[in-house]
């Protein structure tokens, strides 16, 4: 059972670093380029709605006029939850308000399968009716968990908002500024998709195996929940929060930031598996964080100058550039919504990615069955 040097060249590739596993038409990852179906998501972020990009997530092609019209006025038909989902969630939240709000999403996903006549459908048809009830329910599920958190009844979807709008006011139960309306909705194209990310891969095994879409989406977010992936734009902020508590008692970020590298601290926020000369999602986050600080919340701006701060030092003393977690977290922040609905707005954006690879694996498939290297005990007797 001795290892061959291939074999341990193998085994070295922890995380299946650099491997490419499978084809994909979805996406197109590079140190320079992240790409949509073909479209750049500079291009996007500038001239595109979410509802534009989901559209070409899950059908492959721009939308016309006439096809937009239709999806969106289809989404907002879906965006309605049973109440049996509703009641279930404000249960969570008014007797275990210290659950995740990932966990409670999770929950509400499974919950939604239950009440899906084609649930086990794995047909074409039925996972593209299943992907556009779930990118219209997430967020009326987000909502209704903060506003019971904050004691408050949910609101209904309202029809006359867009899709990020709408998210914020199920939220909050108030009317978004269009700046923030605006900017969240930028955020979630840039969040969108990612090819063969953590959570993107594990809906895609789960898809190989056949199983349902509902199954493969619950497999995402309990893949993006931790804070290597999705979490690390909650993690993110609550490092700045702690560094600006020290820099308001006194101290400084450079002296924080000292101290995190001689501890070896995990900074979040900062380095990609992909991006090793920066993440160019951030640098847009960042452009439209700080406009809308600029017309709707002055005070904010604070969080980007410590940021900014923070990242210079990293970059001067580490050459580790931020991700788009970082400027997401306080971009976020800026907007009041609570740091731990982070990672479940990321859902709101990434449920089309899933989507998209779950039909795209369901269409094309061959189970997803990766080898392990050995690194146990040598063969030995039970009786010795």
């Amino acid at each position: 059972m001795t290892q061959t040097k291939e074999s341990t060249k193998q085994a070295d590739q922890r995380g299946l670093a650099g491997q490419v596993i499978g084809d994909t038409s979805v996406c197109s990852v590079n140190q320079t380029q992240l790409i949509y179906r073909g479209y750049e998501i500079a291009d996007l972020a500038a001239n595109a709605t979410f509802e534009e990009v989901a559209y070409l997530l899950l059908n492959g092609e721009k939308p016309t006029g006439e096809e937009l019209a239709d999806f969106k006025s289809q989404l907002i038909s879906m965006r309605a939850i049973p109440e049996s989902v509703k009641e279930a969630i404000i249960h969570i939240a008014n007797n275990s308000p210290e659950a995740h709000p990932m966990a409670v999403l999770r929950t509400a996903v499974s919950l939604l399968s239950h009440l899906c006549p084609v649930c086990e459908d794995n047909g074409a048809e039925a996972d593209m009716q299943k992907s556009m009830h779930l990118l219209a329910k997430i967020p009326t599920c987000i909502g209704v968990h903060q506003m019971a958190l904050d004691g408050k009844d949910p609101v209904d979807p309202d029809p006359t908002l867009g899709h990020a709008a709408n998210l914020l006011w199920c939220m909050s139960g108030e009317k978004p500024h269009e700046s923030a309306a605006k900017v969240m909705d930028v955020s979630l194209i840039l969040y969108a998709e990612h090819d063969f990310n953590a959570s993107t891969f594990t809906s895609r095994v789960i898809a190989s195996t056949n199983g349902d879409l509902h199954s493969c989406v619950c497999g995402g977010i309990g893949a993006l929940k931790g804070n290597l992936h999705g979490g690390a734009n909650e993690a993110a902020m609550e490092m700045l929060q702690e560094i600006m508590t020290e820099v308001e008692g006194g101290s400084t970020a450079e002296a924080f930031m000292k101290h995190a590298f001689e501890t070896k601290k995990k900074l979040m926020g900062f380095g990609h598996r992909v991006y090793k000369n920066g993440d160019h999602r951030a640098g847009i986050l960042r452009k439209w964080g700080l406009e809308y600080c600029a017309l709707a919340n002055q005070d904010a701006k604070k969080w980007f100058d410590l940021g900014d701060e923070v990242q210079a030092i990293m970059l001067r003393d580490k050459n580790i550039f931020p991700n788009v977690d970082f400027p997401c977290g306080m971009t976020y922040y800026a907007l009041g919504i609570p740091v731990p609905q982070y990672t479940p707005i990321f859902v709101v954006a990434r449920i089309t990615g899933w989507c998209a690879h779950t039909m795209e694996q369901h269409q094309n498939n061959r189970i997803i069955r990766p080898l392990a290297q050995y690194t146990g005990e040598e063969l030995r007797t039970w009786n010795d």
